[in-house]
């Protein structure tokens, strides 16, 4: 997938200006393609020189104009394209499971104080995903033009539910390590010479 495509996506709900396109991946669409503002400028200039998009400048009084992008014939033909093509399972690069994987290697005590970190920021994105289904699904249904929208939410919520549930069993593995009789947890180890 481009970042192209997940504008064209965007735009398929409304038309939006460029700020209107950044907030909306930064309070949705970003929970699973990530973009900052300027490559998204870059590419809606990018889009409206294959002519997928449109943009019509609006005045403002006592601001300065703004543009409001529009899918055109092309674009929404690109984007039925690219949807037909089949996807790619996204790779993990997680350097947290590579750290565990050496978990007999590594100091625990930093590697407890990153997962504790993980463990937070999941918390907090599952609770920001219910918050967005409750607002904007209350009686969790969708309209067909919306079913997407809510699929996609409750995949968000079950993973990061998957993700806390996950970091806790971990954060209690490395208690029981670091707390069982006769085990000395490693950054313990290589204080006394013992590696």
């Amino acid at each position: 997938m481009a970042l192209g495509d997940a504008i064209l996506a965007c735009l398929t709900e409304r038309p939006m200006t460029g700020y209107e396109l950044a907030k909306t991946f930064d309070s949705s669409m970003g929970f699973f393609w990530k973009a900052d503002h300027q490559q998204i400028y870059r590419e809606l200039s990018r889009l409206r020189e294959r002519g997928y998009i449109q943009g019509r400048e609006v005045v403002q009084s006592g601001k300065p104009n703004k543009l409001v992008y529009t899918l055109t014939a092309e674009g929404r033909s690109a984007l039925r394209h690219w949807a037909a093509r089949p996807s790619n399972p996204a790779p993990i690069k997680d350097d947290l499971l590579v750290r565990f994987y050496a978990l007999d290697s590594i100091d625990i005590e930093p590697l407890r104080t990153d997962l504790m970190a993980r463990l937070e920021h999941h918390r907090d994105r599952y609770e920001r995903y219910e918050r967005i289904l409750k607002k904007r699904f209350p009686d969790n249904t969708a309209s067909p033009a919306d079913l997407g929208k809510l699929l996609t939410l409750r995949l968000g919520l079950r993973h990061e539910r998957m993700v806390v549930e996950w970091c806790e069993e971990a954060i209690d593995a490395l208690s029981a390590i670091t707390n069982r009789a006769g085990v000395v947890p490693l950054n313990e180890r290589d204080r006394k010479g013992e590696r």
